[in-house]
């Protein structure tokens, strides 16, 4: 408390000789700053400073920047970071950004009057007797520059060699009928062991295939580099926009997908028969076990089901291309498993507006979604421990094929 009050008293001292401090906004900067570092040695069971041998508890990790909007301004924050496990400020709401967000589609929706009953009752219930498109446009502009902020910053400094790139389809009202989007997402593991959410772009139906070339190029654009693997469905254009854009990287097909589309070409009753084949090959201890096992279950489809084993014919090198990573990771990147759960976040944060007034809202929405994801990620556990990623450039097992793709890089 001493060195607080010392801050406190210069503080005193800059304001009253002139100097530019806002006395107000700086005693909420330092009194949330003493409030984090108490909470922060409650974690660690160690004050900031000093050592314990004996400690059993996770230790400090350093300090992100936060930017923290209140009622006496914007403050600049340093938020305690920990080793293991995860700490979020008690004074902090994480869930503030998107919650906001959601309230300003739904205000929007009724304004414009293309609101359903269930929209009705929620402005409703959230104690909306009445908005203008005055302030409905006022919230927006200013939820619209900070999702624009977030999916537009520099990825020069984040070095990712993992990647995951899929798409959720939400419902959107455009040129007076209800279509189908697609909000393309990319997540990627970074070298501290950390995910972060990389970028958000949105495309109708009938243009998804031309807009996965340009959402990747938008991502080499603002820096992403050091890609050593990418992980999605073969959706039209992105498989191509891979090779082209992301030179030197391989790319993993996800497996449950490819699970999902062996199933659609056999009857009912084999669909677990082939999901259990697949599974299989996939839990092999090494490369070369589970290309053995490949061409075991593809010799035993080929009389029955010919078009199955054209299918994982054709996929052998992507399904297994995970395999010539390091083996803590192979789980994670064989399937975009980690991405699904963040699309089906996704999915349960707009449930509630149904059918988007506009594609700007769809934006607003979900990228404050993912803004919010992105800080939790910083702030909880690491996806990867950082030694484990130096693996990757290491000499893989002489037993394992390596792709050509990545054995090229």
């Amino acid at each position: 408390m001493a060195d607080d009050s010392m801050t406190l008293l210069e503080t005193l001292r800059k304001a009253s000789a002139g100097g530019e401090v806002d006395v107000l906004r700086e005693g909420v900067r330092i009194l949330a700053q003493a409030i984090m570092e108490a909470e922060v040695t409650e974690v660690t069971g160690v004050a900031r400073g000093e050592r314990d041998p004996e400690r059993r508890l996770t230790h400090r990790n350093g300090y992100r920047e936060r930017r923290w909007d209140t009622r006496v301004g914007t403050i600049d924050l340093a938020i305690p970071r920990v080793r293991d496990g995860s700490y979020f400020p008690s004074l902090l709401d994480p869930r503030r950004r998107a919650e906001r967000a959601l309230l300003a589609v739904v205000q929007e929706a009724y304004v414009l009057g293309v609101s359903t009953r269930r929209v009705d009752d929620l402005v409703q219930a959230l104690g909306i007797d009445g908005i203008s498109r005055s302030e409905v446009s006022r919230i927006c502009a200013a939820l619209d520059a900070e999702v624009e902020t977030f999916r537009s910053r520099s990825l020069a400094e984040l070095a990712c060699p993992y990647v995951w790139l899929d798409a959720t389809y939400l419902k959107v009202r455009e040129g007076g009928r209800v279509v189908s989007m697609a909000a393309l997402v990319a997540t990627g593991v970074a070298l501290t062991g950390e995910r972060r959410v990389l970028g958000l772009e949105l495309a109708a139906g009938n243009d998804e295939g031309s807009a996965w070339p340009r959402f990747v190029g938008s991502l080499v654009e603002r820096g992403l580099h050091g890609v050593r693997l990418v992980i999605s469905d073969d959706h039209p254009g992105l498989v191509k926009a891979i090779d082209e854009q992301l030179l030197g990287s391989a790319w993993q097909r996800c497996r449950v997908h490819l699970t999902r589309n062996a199933q659609d070409l056999v009857p009912r009753s084999a669909r677990s028969m082939v999901a259990s084949a697949i599974r299989m090959v996939i839990e092999q201890p090494d490369g070369m076990s589970a290309r053995e096992q490949l061409d075991r279950v593809i010799d035993g489809f080929r009389p029955r089901f010919p078009a199955v084993a054209e299918l994982l014919t054709r996929a052998e090198p992507d399904l297994l291309a995970h395999f010539a990573f390091p083996q803590p990771h192979r789980r994670q990147i064989r399937s975009t498993n980690p991405l699904e759960r963040l699309n089906k976040e996704i999915k349960r944060r707009t449930a509630v507006v149904g059918i988007f007034p506009n594609r700007a809202s769809v934006i607003r929405l979900v990228g404050m979604v993912l803004a919010e994801q992105d800080d939790e990620w910083q702030d909880g556990r690491r996806y990867f421990r950082p030694e484990t990623l130096a693996l990757i450039d290491a000499e893989p097992e002489p037993t394992e094929e390596v792709p050509a793709l990545l054995m090229a890089s």
